[in-house]
């Protein structure tokens, strides 16, 4: 808090690039942790977590003040017309201080606290161990053993203590190969097919222009045999041959095939991450035109070669995918092996076994081939203040080629665009400590999983908001994406997510697993109401026997079993009763008869009644309902999942529908997503 110094201000205007000439009047707040701007005519507040700014910039002067524009990267771009100029340069100056720490223990992690007494801060960090995610893959084996070298981090600091190597290599091998390898990051197994293929990922050799290593080449000689089934074995180099070339000249390069047998190589054109971070500027860019016409959109989006590069990646990475699936091996480096290398092992698996297509399986997959083997996500996300080249979208590009893949076989996965969106954010936002520093040592030193709260432990209690409803878990066969240009798609849902008017107001997932729910919901009902009138229809019957009276004799010698008859002779002997007869009162009825006959049969009428209205028939639509009614806060239709009340069919977020409770109306019992307000109804507890 020292650092802010305005932390209030008055009649400042939010401009909306799509309504620039109504702005939104309100208050700036400035928090420890937030910028909150309140709008107090539509109730209505935007919050904007510093950790996720990703740049403030001072506009021209205007006639009604100072404007500030603030881009996220959650690609969020909001601008702040402030009255004065001195307070513009105050929030400014904050902004600046607070967006991006120096020092990493400053992060937003290290401060956080829950309200919510289900997460402890131990919830999630045990969720995912390495050597059990390599057990699932049936290693170590006769062909793969851990290597031991590895427990203080000596031979390669970067990667995780535990390591899988060939049986057969030696230490002298291992120890030969991390010194030839750039960064120490000798070829390690990560991820072992049922066929015996693997995949195995390194960095680049430190080869120059002649140099050589025996014990490397041992290495990958190794890595081949593990493998018996094919006689050689692909290396890929995820770079352009130009780019990899061009490392020669510094001591680094690319394998010379003259001294590695039974081996191919092939280079697959990724480009580094330079040019990704210069293509996503102008994808938002592209973005943030203020009326883009068909040719100007489509045009920028061309030239930012986006969709170029998220085709390069999903292209190697397929490459990689069929040849494991055909039983052929295969080494991936590119040039320190934690950019490029990480997004095509990682995307490859996901093609190769269904399991990384969960929930559970795809964080295993981040937690493996991203956390464990090092990826720099502190310097990647500019976390801290660092050299600003080292920033670059490589996650970003590795979440929307799995959205590519989600596009073409939705059926395939459990998971949802949200549970992307989500996973993008909390990467970004330094909530969590899953993602603070660049590699498993990194968070060891830091004591993160001491200190801070889990991503794992937070998105496991609303797993219910990330489920693919088309899901099939039955669909286990490998992914073969079609990467024909025409079936590269612009991720809407990501880079243009905060702008309003693009998106269904009802998305299919939503209004799925909707219907589903309201569909169990009067299913449940109707079981319910089945037994109820059931009952009734017995206890008509009891009695109904109970008022038949005698029979008589009609003139053509019939017996009638006629109820007026009855009726007429019972009313006739309680007239001609005393005055104490129970049933000769002034209020005497049918109704009170019925009632009477219900309470003999133990049904309590107010009970039925309670059963009948606990259970909502009719759920309000989601494209009706812009804003909570608790709370306020927008629906972007995206990030924000909309939740039915069950008892009262109102629409609310997942912060104000975070009680369950059985309805009486449900037959089952189970308890169900109801509203603060109906959960005290139901449990009769006052406001």
């Amino acid at each position: 808090m020292e650092h802010i110094t305005t932390p209030k201000i008055e009649n400042v205007r939010m401009i909306d690039r799509y309504n620039s000439k109504n702005p939104t009047v309100g208050v700036l707040y400035l928090t420890a942790t937030h910028l909150i701007f309140v709008d107090p005519d539509a109730n209505k507040e935007t919050w904007v977590l510093y950790m996720h700014i990703a740049g403030v910039e001072k506009l021209p002067l205007s006639t009604t003040g100072s404007p500030l524009l603030i881009r996220c990267k959650t690609f969020l771009s909001i601008t702040f017309v402030i009255p004065k100029e001195r307070e513009c340069h105050d929030v400014y100056t904050t902004l600046m201080k607070l967006y991006q720490p120096v020092n990493i223990k400053n992060l937003y992690c290290f401060q956080y606290t829950t309200a919510t007494k289900d997460l402890p801060k131990s919830a999630g960090w045990d969720y995912f161990k390495l050597e059990n995610e390599f057990r699932r893959m049936r290693a170590p084996n006769d062909q793969w053993a851990p290597c031991v070298l590895n427990q203080n981090y000596e031979l390669c600091d970067t990667y995780p203590q535990q390591l899988y190597v060939p049986v057969e290599a030696s230490t002298a091998m291992l120890l030969g190969s991390s010194r030839f390898r750039s960064k120490g990051r000798l070829p390690v197994l990560t991820y072992l097919h049922s066929n015996r293929a693997s995949i195995c990922r390194c960095s680049q050799p430190l080869s120059g222009f002649s140099a050589r290593c025996l014990e490397d080449e041992q290495m990958l000689e190794a890595i081949r045999r593990t493998n018996s089934n094919c006689g050689f074995m692909y290396v890929v180099d995820t770079r352009p041959r130009i780019n990899a070339m061009a490392n020669r000249a510094a001591g680094k390069g690319y394998e010379n095939e003259a001294n590695y047998e039974n081996i191919k190589f092939q280079f697959l054109g990724i480009e580094n991450i330079h040019t990704m971070r210069t293509s996503l500027q102008k994808v938002i860019e592209c973005c943030e035109q203020k009326s883009p016409t068909m040719n100007s959109f489509l045009g920028a989006l061309e030239s930012s070669g986006w969709l170029k590069h998220i085709r390069s990646i999903l292209d190697t990475s397929s490459f990689i995918a069929n040849a494991v699936d055909k039983g052929i091996s295969v080494v991936v480096h590119c040039s320190d092996g934690w950019d490029r290398t990480a997004q095509v092992c990682s995307l490859a698996a996901l093609m190769l076994d269904p399991y990384y297509r969960t929930i559970k399986g795809f964080q295993a997959l981040i937690e493996k081939d991203w956390l464990a083997f090092g990826h720099k996500f502190s310097d990647r996300c500019g976390h801290i203040q660092n050299d600003p080249k080292e920033v670059s979208p490589v996650f970003t590009q590795l979440l929307d080629c799995t959205w590519q893949l989600m596009q073409q076989r939705n059926d395939a996965f459990e998971f949802n665009e949200r549970f992307l969106l989500i996973l993008h954010d909390h990467v970004m936002s330094c909530q969590f400590g899953t993602f603070v520093g660049n590699c498993e040592k990194d968070r060891l030193d830091l004591r993160l999983a001491e200190k801070t709260f889990s991503l794992w432990g937070f998105m496991s209690n609303h797993l219910n908001e990330y489920i693919n409803p088309l899901y099939r878990p039955e669909m286990d066969e490998t992914i073969r994406p079609n990467l024909a240009p025409q079936c590269i798609k612009f991720w809407r849902g990501m880079y243009s997510r905060f702008e309003s008017g693009i998106h269904p107001r009802e998305p299919l997932d939503d209004l799925l697993i909707a219907s589903k729910d309201h569909s169990t919901s009067l299913d449940d009902h109707v079981q319910l109401l089945t037994r109820r009138i059931n009952s009734f229809k017995n206890m008509i019957s009891k009695s109904a026997k109970r008022l038949q009276g005698n029979k008589y004799v009609d003139n053509r010698g019939i017996e009638v079993n006629d109820n007026r008859y009855n009726y007429d002779k019972r009313l006739s002997e309680l007239s001609c009763a005393d005055d104490d007869h129970p049933l000769k009162t002034s209020n005497f009825s049918f109704s009170n008869l019925a009632t009477t006959e219900y309470n003999e049969n133990n049904v309590d009428v107010a009970a039925v009644t309670d059963e009948i209205n606990s259970v909502a028939i009719d759920w309000k639509p989601l494209r009706s309902v812009p804003n909570c009614p608790s709370c306020s806060i927008p629906f972007d239709q995206i990030t924000k999942k909309q939740n039915h009340c069950w008892k009262c069919g109102e629409v609310f977020c997942s912060r104000c529908i975070d009680k369950t409770a059985a309805l009486p109306g449900h037959e089952s019992g189970n308890p169900v997503p109801v509203c603060r307000n109906c959960f005290r109804e139901v449990q009769q507890v006052s406001p």
